[in-house]
């Protein structure tokens, strides 16, 4: 029995309706919505990136950092941006003197998917490796591209293989590309 391709018809629906939703939005700087990923309720940080980067595997960004890197840095929460917290975050490009990453995290969110997904949030999981401690399985946000101050990196803590940096890219570019 064949199954059906529900997964490319749906990123095509997604992108139709996020292609609708930016060329009709009023506000200046608003993010994208897609049908999986309603309007926000807070404006995105400062620091957040609007739009899809350049992105290639092993590129030196400002302050001679590659992507595909995985630093420590500090990063402002979405909903408070006068607050945040010191976390990974994978660098995937960069814009003029700013690298560009995704936030990281140990906690799984496989479990709660639809919720994440319900709140606009989408999950890569990038395996273990020396960012965390504990060696615990990580995951990188791919709707939220913040802007990283190459001056405010604590630490290089590791790296991903080509092949997580690819598969992390793909999913950057179904939230972001036009």
């Amino acid at each position: 029995m064949t199954t059906f391709p529900w997964r490319p018809i749906l990123r095509a629906v997604e992108r139709l309706i996020r292609d609708q939703a930016r060329s009709t939005r009023t506000q200046a700087g608003a993010r994208p919505r897609t049908a999986a990923s309603p309007a926000r309720t807070s404006q995105a940080s400062p620091r957040d990136f609007d739009g899809c980067p350049d992105m290639a595997f092993g590129t030196q960004g400002p302050g001679g950092h590659a992507s595909g890197e995985i630093v420590w840095t500090w990063v402002p929460y979405e909903e408070d941006h006068t607050q945040g917290k010191d976390r990974p975050v994978l660098l995937i490009g960069s814009d003029a003197s700013w690298l560009l990453g995704l936030p990281c995290t140990s906690k799984d969110h496989d479990r709660d998917e639809e919720q994440e997904r319900r709140a606009g949030r989408y999950w890569v999981d990038i395996g273990t490796g020396p960012w965390d401690a504990k060696r615990r399985p990580s995951e990188v946000r791919t709707d939220r591209i913040v802007r990283v101050a190459p001056a405010d990196i604590r630490r290089t803590a590791g790296s991903v293989t080509q092949r997580v940096f690819g598969t992390v890219t793909e999913q950057v570019r179904v939230h972001w590309d036009d």
